[in-house]
């Protein structure tokens, strides 16, 4: 396409590409209308240029169309908006209207765009600038619309008369090319045919009058044709290389602006979208929603990733044939796209792994939580149990919360030092940027210290309500266990009357055996006083443990009584037993000592006797 079919874009109510995307990939065209007369021609001529650039996939991706009225009539956008029908593409679907801040008259109602959707082929909507951002993302606005894109539109036209002029010229270097092409043929048959007709007339020399001989000015002609014809074949030559350093420049031009892209993109954008996506969350549900974010982040990255590999893939081919200063400046753009492409996957890589380890940390977090209040809640029941084997189960179960707690914490503190890690760990940006953390990172920092502390209080006011808990639940159990014994006691007590009543009643036959009987009374009574006197100290211990615990003792009013009447019973039996044994043993002390008494009078007599009969026979 030749410079001068380029419509006068730089006039004020030209249209133009803003270099911006619609929400669907879409090419955005902007038609700013003056106040001054619009011409349609004009207009017309300048969107079939614009829509004439984009290539055929681009131009299926669709088109928004935007109208920008602010400083024009209502009847000069009514007419642009019906010309659009005629001029753009069916893959156009929507086109808004700006309207400017005092809105046109009632004029507008007579003619309502939503009603000629159909007839028009697209939607047309009309919106203030401050509202366009509604069907439009702000980044890919101009400033006149609020945005942010940065565009320059004569820069860009600039750009666009380059292009059409080199296109203008390489299309006439291509006639000129054919034509000489065309020449060349020509010039070899004419020197064909010269060098024939010679070769015809050296052969027909010695023959008749009737033979041809080639004339003179032919003869003069073969050399120049010929010096023509080496003079085109070494300027063809040259064209050749030419075209063939041409070609490589171009390729390397065309390598060297996608590594700019793709550098570009990754050092702006790129690294945007990353220094923004600091945070680590709060909560595992925030964490979670950052990784989603991540991941988005990521499938942008894998694209421009996808144009590094098939760019080092083209630069891998391009130094196996290229030359010397080539390969150098070849081997430069391949050394800076992968240094900054490793970079950028290295970021990627540590951001991944922090939002793992905050994941991680927040779930124990939660874990760790959920432990405590459940610790606590327990902590917080009142104890009731029945008897010392409920104290005992329920104080187990207090041992395995409160070890489930410290391996939670444990846990938590190793996901905390490993996050902590990952943070302070990542790849620092470009030396021209502060290295300094970000607040961000300074927060989330922060937070995971914070965390930890305040798990590690709770887990401590937890143990300090355990130990008490664990004292008092003990206590119980000695309670119970000192109501058991007492108990018991009452009922070693009571069998030991039993058999005092029952088996102690013989008051044996002689001193001997009576006073046996006595010893062995007397320590029978011992054990029963020891019996009760145990029994005292544990109903005496269950009243400190009552006042202890802060509760109503069972057993002194009732353990205690009986007691202490059973032991009344024994002591009187005992005593009266006692008196029995004694008296028995004095009755067999006498009468033995009576018999004794006889039995030596007897002998006494004996002798007597025999000792007369002896002086009788003497």
């Amino acid at each position: 396409m030749s410079c001068n079919l380029i419509p006068p874009l730089s006039h004020p109510s030209a249209c133009h590409s803003l270099g911006g995307k619609d929400r669907r990939s879409g090419l955005i065209l902007n038609i700013p209308l003056s106040s001054d007369q619009t011409s349609m021609e004009e207009l017309s001529a300048t969107l079939d240029y614009l829509l004439s650039i984009p290539s055929e996939k681009c131009k299926a991706r669709g088109f928004t169309v935007i109208v920008d009225g602010r400083k024009s009539q209502w009847n000069t956008v009514k007419t642009v908006v019906l010309m659009l029908q005629n001029v753009i593409p069916p893959e156009v679907s929507l086109v808004c209207v700006v309207k400017p801040d005092e809105f046109w008259d009632k004029k507008v109602t007579h003619f309502c765009f939503w009603k000629e959707k159909d007839r028009l082929g697209f939607e047309v909507i009309l919106v203030s600038a401050n509202k366009l951002t509604r069907y439009i993302e702000p980044c890919q606005l101009t400033d006149d619309f609020g945005g942010s894109l940065d565009y320059d539109h004569s820069d860009w036209l600039n750009k666009r008369l380059v292009f059409e002029k080199f296109t203008k010229e390489s299309t006439s270097l291509l006639d000129e090319l054919s034509i000489i092409n065309d020449a060349d043929k020509s010039s070899h048959e004419l020197l064909s045919e010269l060098q024939q007709r010679r070769f015809n007339g050296s052969e027909g020399g010695g023959g008749g009058q009737g033979a041809w001989c080639p004339m003179e000015e032919e003869l003069l002609a073969q050399p120049q044709v010929m010096k023509l014809l080496d003079s085109l074949r070494e300027q063809y030559t040259r064209y050749q290389e030419l075209c063939r350093q041409r070609n490589k420049r171009t390729q390397l031009d065309e390598i060297h602006a996608k590594v700019m892209q793709v550098v570009t993109w990754l050092q702006g954008p790129g690294s945007e979208l990353l220094k923004t996506q600091q945070t680590i969350g709060d909560s595992i549900r925030s964490a979670q929603a950052l990784q989603q974010k991540h991941e988005e982040i990521e499938s942008q990255h894998s694209e421009w990733f996808a144009v590094y590999v098939e760019l080092n893939q083209q630069i891998a081919a391009l130094l196996s044939t290229g030359e010397e200063e080539e390969v150098a400046e070849l081997k430069a753009l391949q050394q800076q796209l992968s240094d900054v492409c490793y970079r950028q996957a290295a970021q990627l890589e540590s951001r991944q792994n922090v939002l793992q380890a905050a994941q991680g940390f927040h779930s124990t977090t939660q874990e760790l939580s959920q432990q405590l209040d459940g610790l606590l809640g327990m902590l917080c029941a009142d104890v009731a149990p029945a008897d010392g084997a409920a104290i005992q189960q329920n104080l187990k179960l207090l041992e395995e919360k409160l070890q489930t707690v410290e391996a939670g914490l444990t846990s938590l503190r190793q996901k905390g030092a490993l996050l902590l890690e990952q943070m302070c760990g990542q790849p620092s940006w470009p030396l021209e940027e502060t290295e300094s953390p970000t607040t961000e990172q300074q927060d989330g920092v922060q937070h995971i210290q914070s965390v930890m502390e305040d798990m590690q209080l709770r887990k401590q006011r937890c143990e300090d309500m355990v130990d008490v808990r664990r004292l008092k639940m003990l206590q119980m159990v000695q309670l119970f266990k000192c109501e058991e014994d007492a108990l018991q006691a009452v009922e070693w007590l009571s069998e030991l009357l039993d058999a005092l009543l029952k088996t102690h009643v013989r008051l044996g036959d002689d001193s001997q055996e009576t006073r046996t009987m006595l010893d062995k009374h007397r320590k029978f009574v011992d054990v029963a006083q020891s019996t009760y006197d145990y029994g005292r100290q544990l109903l005496q211990a269950t009243v400190v443990l009552c006042q202890s615990l802060r509760c109503t003792t069972r057993s002194s009013g009732d353990t205690l009584p009986r007691l202490n009447r059973v032991w009344k019973q024994f002591s009187v039996s005992a005593e009266e037993r006692q008196q029995r044994l004694e008296l028995a043993l004095n009755f067999h002390t006498a009468a033995e000592r009576v018999r004794k008494t006889l039995l030596n009078c007897q002998m006494l007599h004996q002798c007597r006797v025999w000792t007369c009969q002896n002086a009788i026979i003497d």
